[in-house]
């Protein structure tokens, strides 16, 4: 079964088809006209879509071979709910025209499964530490459709934290990559930043980025290099403390990383220092795409499940609702 998958949920329009084989192609187009914002914004994310999800969609159809795909799965939430319309309704649009099957997919339940794309796959189950600008969460993956919230961020996502201090030392938008490679050349124990530690599993980063704002204020502030350094290195502390008291809990000892910050360097050498089999995606398949969109729907398709065309978005779904 061939899958095209498509997803809008924030500020990138992507299409991917995904086979038996694994991505037959992969298109990604990353909306620029939010830079000078410091962030996305929401009216102009959703009309950039509407100007390239056709571009797109044909691209990542060229690209792999120019067949009518078997199948259309696209983003229905969580999101932006604008931005989550754009291609939501033109996957519709396409699997009514073509006269196949459609299935509305969850945008995090994308992230999630897709390190099984990659080989080797983690088997289920496992652990998933989902990080990103709008979500950070830790599950347990059971099997296909059965997720655990562990725990999850109880104010600033770990991705937000980051585009925010980029925000501070005026370094431009996105921050996560920023701020990652201005770290590089930083000392992480300059400043001793705090770690903080909220109830259950869950995480806490809003401290942390008032933390580096007063350290900013201060009269003798350190480098940008070691606020970066040592502002990356508490976040990393916080995800990979959490992963060791997860696994500890569960007995699961296989981890997955997905989400935007699971390009993060640091969190990409830390993870596999935990003492788990860690199963780490590459850099692209990191950040929003259309194959993780279209891999979530293929799995369930084969699965039995499919969607109604009458169906809605659902721009606060929680993963396995």
């Amino acid at each position: 079964m061939r899958v095209l998958g498509i997803e809008t949920s924030c500020d990138e329009t992507a299409a991917s088809v995904v086979g038996p084989a694994g991505v037959l192609s992969d298109v990604v187009h990353s909306q620029a006209v939010h830079a000078e914002f410091g962030g996305v914004v929401p009216e102009l994310a959703a009309r950039a879509h509407v100007e390239k999800i056709g571009v797109v969609v044909r691209a990542a159809l060229e690209r792999a071979g120019g067949q009518r795909p078997d199948a259309v799965a696209a983003t229905a939430g969580p999101g932006l709910i604008g931005a989550v319309l754009v291609g939501f309704s033109a996957a519709k649009a396409l699997a009514a025209g073509w006269g196949v099957p459609f299935i509305a997919v969850n945008h995090l339940e994308g992230h999630l499964l897709s390190p099984l794309l990659d080989d080797p796959a983690p088997c289920f189950p496992f652990l998933s530490l989902v990080v990103s600008g709008g979500h950070t969460a830790l599950y347990a993956a059971h099997e296909l459709g059965r997720y655990e919230l562990l725990g999850e961020t109880v104010d600033d996502a770990a991705g937000e934290a980051f585009d925010k201090v980029a925000r501070m030392l005026d370094l431009g938008y996105p921050g996560g990559p920023l701020v990652d490679r201005l770290a590089a050349t930083g000392n992480p124990d300059e400043v001793a930043f705090p770690r903080p530690r909220p109830g259950r599993l869950d995480f806490s980063f809003s401290g942390l980025k008032t933390a580096v704002r007063a350290h900013l204020l201060s009269a003798q502030p350190a480098s940008d290099a070691d606020v970066c350094a040592s502002f990356q290195a508490a976040v990393v502390d916080c995800l990979c403390r959490r992963v060791s008291e997860a696994a500890a809990l569960t007995g699961l000892r296989r981890v997955a990383l997905a989400g935007g910050v699971a390009a993060n360097g640091l969190l990409r050498q830390r993870i596999h220092t935990l003492g788990l089999e860690a199963f780490v995606p590459p850099r692209s398949r990191c950040t929003d795409n259309g194959a993780m969109i279209a891999h979530a729907g293929r799995l369930h398709l084969l699965a039995g499940r499919s969607s109604d065309l009458d169906c809605g978005v659902r721009p606060a779904w929680q993963v396995g609702a």
